[in-house]
């Protein structure tokens, strides 16, 4: 059967090139993406879970290349149950989480000679970055009835491939002046501009959203303030990486590297924008 289908697939398709590949590849990104963010609550947190997982493996996997120790198992499971614990009980959940978690590294750390203090640290921090920066989304989605949730994240989403994409066209054409040259050498400030003209965009478009109260003025800054965000949280991935000595946080993502390579600006933004959107008053959270 395999030969089969593998004499009627296309010649194009059988070899297909790295374009070819990266741009399938983001395509079931984008397409999962937007089916779980819009379907509702429970598949959001889901999908939520599962990235945090992945991308805690690949930043524990990163980590002990630099020879560090962490306890993956504890930072693994830390990093699924935060947006599990956030959508449950909101920031106690989180709280509740972060605490067993720092109990359990300690309990580690004293019965496992082998352990230092750095590897406690480190597990805390990876759990944290790939799990509890990712409650933002949490945060925005069920603050607003559906379907404008669902949608006031898409945009967010939208907002930070935004950022990426108008980086990328600009600063790959007229970039002159590095922005990081020592962490990430192709990043521009022409790039750099250009990307918050893209993230401001969306935000412009979520003013609009039905139960948001936000203005333009605000939405510009806010724009200008996540972007800022996305674009440190893709710099501190590739300090991670430079330092560790790898090229790609992974291999999930065929044509792009490991998930945590695609989420890296995502961290920051989605806990920058909810921060952004409860104190400035945008959005009917309750904190506690």
């Amino acid at each position: 059967m395999k030969r089969k289908a593998l004499e009627k697939t296309p010649k194009k398709l059988k070899n297909a090139s790295d374009l070819q590949v990266r741009f399938r590849t983001g395509a079931v990104y984008t397409a999962v993406t937007v089916l779980c963010v819009l379907a509702g609550d429970v598949p959001m947190v889901l999908m939520l879970m599962a990235v945090a997982g992945i991308c805690a493996g690949e930043f524990f996997y990163m980590l002990r290349s630099d020879a560090k120790l962490p306890n993956e198992m504890l930072g693994i499971i830390a990093a699924v149950l935060y947006p599990l614990s956030v959508y449950l009980a909101g920031l106690i959940g989180a709280m509740l989480v972060s605490l067993a978690l720092l109990l359990a590294l300690l309990v580690w750390y004293v019965f496992w000679l082998r352990a230092r203090i750095p590897d406690v640290g480190v597990s805390f921090f990876g759990a944290a970055y790939t799990g509890l920066l990712l409650c933002g989304l949490i945060v925005i989605r069920v603050s607003l009835p559906d379907p404008w949730g669902g949608i006031m994240v898409l945009l967010l989403f939208l907002s930070v491939w935004a950022n990426d994409a108008f980086a990328y066209l600009v600063g790959s054409k007229i970039g002159r002046h590095k922005l990081a040259p020592r962490t990430s050498p192709k990043k521009s400030w022409e790039g750099f501009l250009a990307g918050l003209i893209g993230s401001v965009l969306f935000w412009c478009a979520m003013s609009f959203v039905p139960g948001v109260t936000m203005t333009i003025l605000q939405a510009v800054a806010f724009g200008m303030i996540s972007g800022c965000m996305g674009v440190l949280g893709d710099l501190a991935e590739s300090r991670i990486k430079r330092n560790s000595g790898f090229k790609d946080s992974g291999t999930i993502m065929p044509g792009h590297g490991g998930l945590l390579d695609r989420s890296d600006s995502l961290f920051l933004t989605s806990i920058t924008a909810a921060i952004l959107l409860v104190v400035g008053g945008c959005i009917p959270y309750v904190v506690f």
